[in-house]
């Protein structure tokens, strides 16, 4: 099953490492990961996809906890929560299927960050199915000469577990 883990992690040299390696130690590929600090400098955000039994990746989190790295950790799968990935694409562009490649773009809700002769550089946001699709649909229309994909990012609605550690953090 697909689990979306957020934390809350020391902003230091060696603990994303040290969190990441929990997950490879027991043979778990991370398939998406972001980090970033908040709003706090002295805490990083962390947001990862795997894909896992239930159990183990219980375990793995309950291991986390035990950390001195990790202030909160939370696996969102079940929760309510919102997710969004960012993918910037350059994609060959001729005569004959600019306009068709700009009007999917809008369509998509994406926005044409540059159209410099034969190519478009393209940027859309939106669920890891939605970035699949725009990205099937594209590389049927015309060639996908580069692409970057941000990973997913993720937060749980309403007032949250994480969030309340965030709170506290600050105070």
């Amino acid at each position: 099953m697909r689990h979306i883990i957020a934390m809350l992690l020391q902003n230091e040299a060696g603990a994303l490492a040290r969190v990441a390696s929990m997950f490879s130690a027991r043979g778990y590929n991370i398939e998406s990961l972001t980090v970033a600090a908040t709003h706090d400098p002295g805490i990083s955000r962390l947001t990862m996809v795997t894909i896992g039994d239930d159990e183990v990746i219980a375990q793995i989190i309950k291991q986390s906890r035990k950390s001195i790295d990790v202030l909160e950790i939370a696996d969102l799968t079940s929760r309510d929560h919102l997710e969004s990935e960012l993918l910037v694409v350059k994609v060959a562009a001729t005569s004959k299927n600019a306009s068709a490649i700009e009007r999917f773009t809008e369509l998509g809700f994406g926005i044409v960050l540059d159209a410099s002769g034969n190519t478009r550089t393209l940027q859309f946001t939106g669920r890891g199915s939605h970035i699949s699709a725009i990205l099937a649909e594209l590389a049927a229309m015309t060639h996908i000469l580069e692409m970057a994909r941000s990973g997913t990012a993720a937060l749980e609605l309403g007032q949250s577990l994480l969030a309340s550690s965030e709170l506290t953090a600050q105070a």
